[in-house]
């Protein structure tokens, strides 16, 4: 599946460019709310996310808050208002899925955990390096303390330095998808990185991101091109 994201600083620029994303069908949205200058504002970010909602229809749409120390923006909220933030949107329903970093405390981890069961929305655990790639063992690591976690979904991303690096975080996603019993998402950002944004999903990796807009990581694709390459490795894999 194709996740693409919305990066706005204000409520304008997010719908336009959810406007402008929507007609290239992504599979899955998400919006980047640590980029949205008024993310302090909550009956402003519920009421976006109304709109998004309503114009999305069915596609799903990820709640995101990356921290700058995973490579997010800077935001005027501490830690604890990011929880109300999850738990607010949880409790509107207006999105499917939130995503929260798995290095947070455990008694908020779980409490999102339970306010996004109690109300329907699936949770992601992540983490993202971008400075580096640790060793596969770690990786897989990551994959399998996510699920421990509680989560529907884990998400690893990391920085590559060498192509053997990619090599790492591929071989750990598919090795974790063996062991793991949720749906994972696996990259390795950046330039070097890009090649695992085409090809994860042979590797055991349910999403991939891409560039709808504009970018909330370095090494995204644009959509178009991203489709018309993972149609191409389906309709191969479908040949055989």
């Amino acid at each position: 599946m194709i996740c693409t994201p919305l990066v706005g600083k204000l409520k304008e620029e997010v719908l336009r460019e959810l406007a402008a994303i929507l007609p290239k069908k992504p599979d899955v949205i998400e919006w980047r709310i640590d980029h949205f200058r008024n993310i302090g504002n909550l009956p402003e970010v519920l009421e976006v996310a109304r709109q998004i909602r309503e114009a999305a229809g069915q596609i799903p749409i990820i709640f995101a808050c990356r921290s700058a120390s995973e490579g997010g923006e800077t935001i005027p909220l501490d830690d604890a208002e990011v929880v109300r933030l999850h738990s607010a949107l949880c409790e509107s329903r207006l999105v499917d899925i939130i995503d929260y970093e798995l290095h947070n405390p455990p008694e908020w981890r779980e409490g999102l955990r339970k306010v996004s069961r109690d109300n329907g929305v699936a949770l992601i655990l992540s983490y993202h390096n971008f400075q580096a790639t640790p060793d596969a063992a770690t990786l897989i690591a990551k994959f399998a303390d996510a699920e421990r976690c509680g989560a529907d979904i884990a998400k690893v991303a990391v920085m590559p330095q060498t192509p053997e690096d990619v090599l790492t975080l591929l071989g750990a996603t598919w090795r974790a998808s063996e062991a793991v019993g949720i749906p994972l998402i696996g990259m390795s950002m950046g330039s070097l990185g890009a090649m695992s944004r085409l090809a994860s999903g042979v590797f055991g990796s349910a999403l991939t991101f891409a560039v709808g807009e504009s970018s909330s990581a370095p090494g995204q694709i644009p959509i178009e091109e991203l489709r018309a390459v993972l149609e191409t490795l389906r309709a191969s894999a479908n040949s055989r």
